[in-house]
């Protein structure tokens, strides 16, 4: 089974162990005091259980995955709907 939006964000881990997609778009900044606090565009905040560091690898993977998937393929809205790896409904 697809998870279109499982694989046009982020996934990260609350602290309560519970994981949830992030769209790292709407990201302002990432803190950590001790725990990692996430800034979102519209001012809200988000406690994980990642390192900033992490998150930052997690978001340039992200990216790079959508410069290969748009290089790759003529229509980025299939190609982003589709896992890694596989290729796009016809």
């Amino acid at each position: 089974m697809h998870q279109p939006l499982a694989h046009a964000m982020i996934k990260l881990t609350k602290l309560n162990n519970s994981e949830f997609y992030l769209n790292p778009d709407l990201i302002k900044s990432i803190e950590e005091k001790p725990d990692t606090i996430i800034v979102m565009i519209n001012a809200d905040h988000m406690i994980v259980r990642e390192k900033p560091e992490e998150i930052v690898d997690k978001i340039m993977a992200y990216r790079v995955q959508l410069m290969r998937l748009s290089r790759q393929q003529p229509d980025l809205d299939d190609a982003v709907a589709a896992p890694v790896g596989t290729e796009p409904p016809s």
